[in-house]
């Protein structure tokens, strides 16, 4: 894989570090869940998101895979966990304010998604 620079020359530093940043963007993101966990925290932003709620309106993502998909993109920064104090205990996820920066790649994914459905259906 190569990068062009404006003057059309190959930089192999800049093929290599894009390389690894997808790589890294993949691991992060990569997998059945956690862009729709993100785009479903990014389009409930004033709901309150427990994970109860989170797994019965997914749909289809056991609690265990969803607790560690959660615990994943929390320890990335992506969203927050809130512990209510109320009882019994009552536990919040919001997407964060960088978790929102994968926002724009979620809508450009689904719109790519949804070109490819006609292209095929054509």
């Amino acid at each position: 894989m190569a990068t062009i620079k404006e003057k059309g020359q190959i930089n192999e530093a800049t093929c290599e570090q894009e390389r690894l940043a997808i790589n890294d963007t993949l691991e992060l993101l990569g997998g059945k869940w956690r862009l729709r966990i993100m785009r479903y925290l990014g389009s409930r932003e004033q709901e309150h998101n427990t994970f109860k709620k989170m797994q019965r309106e997914i749909g289809n993502i056991s609690a265990k895979v969803l607790a560690n998909e959660l615990a994943d993109l929390e320890q990335n920064m992506l969203i927050t966990r809130t512990v209510m104090d109320s009882r019994p205990v009552t536990v919040r996820y919001a997407i964060s304010t960088y978790g929102k920066t994968v926002l724009p790649l979620t809508e450009n994914i689904a719109q790519w998604g949804l070109d490819h459905r006609k292209m095929i259906r054509s």
